[in-house]
């Protein structure tokens, strides 16, 4: 135990029970000092939080990025790039200590390097889409000439055509409306056959 100072031990209190009191003074103290410490601990820098909503629409607050499988616009905030990288010295470091390749890559720090990546992946899935509708769109456009040809050689050809009208009798089809379907294909062919 520590000794009580002088002005202390003339009063009246015994002296066991003038150092609990000092004791629990101190230890009052403390536990504000903790109590004012931790929070600010526990929030680190502020603004250096990630906050993202997950599958099942929770929202989750971190000193660390969120999973892979987060899609960028369920992302919620993110670190400014200085917070991060005042939080990850080491990271800073290693990239000091390396040859840089050009001036931008020294200043990279992981996090960057991964939110780089994934944006990488969403351009190249958003292509890699555009690449399947066009060529989808392709084969239909193929497919539509194909088919057009077809029908302008066999209206061409003289024969007599029958279709089944909206009552679902069979019709020969006129001059007219041979006309009207020649017409008809000859726009498709040239719309699709390119």
């Amino acid at each position: 135990m520590l000794p009580l100072p002088a002005r202390f031990a003339t009063r009246s209190l015994p002296a066991a029970r003038l150092q609990v009191w000092c004791a629990a003074l101190g230890l009052a103290a403390a536990a504000a000092l903790a109590a004012h410490v931790v929070p600010a601990a526990a929030q680190g820098t502020p603004g250096a939080q990630w906050k993202w909503r997950d599958a099942q629409g929770q929202i989750t607050v971190s000193d660390r990025p969120p999973p892979r499988d987060i899609p960028e616009k369920d992302v919620l905030a993110r670190p400014e790039p200085a917070q991060r990288r005042a939080g990850a010295p080491t990271a800073a470091a290693s990239a000091a200590s390396a040859p840089a390749a050009g001036g931008t890559a020294a200043s990279r720090t992981p996090l960057d390097a991964e939110v780089e990546a994934r944006r990488r992946a969403t351009e190249q899935e958003a292509a890699a889409k555009a690449r399947a509708e066009e060529q989808r769109l392709a084969h239909q456009r193929a497919e539509n000439c194909r088919r057009a040809r077809a029908h302008m050689a066999a209206l061409e050809s003289g024969q007599r055509l029958a279709r089944v009208n909206d009552k679902g009798e069979r019709e020969v089809m006129d001059d007219k409306a041979r006309a009207d379907e020649i017409r008809a294909a000859r726009e498709v062919i040239a719309s699709d056959c390119r």
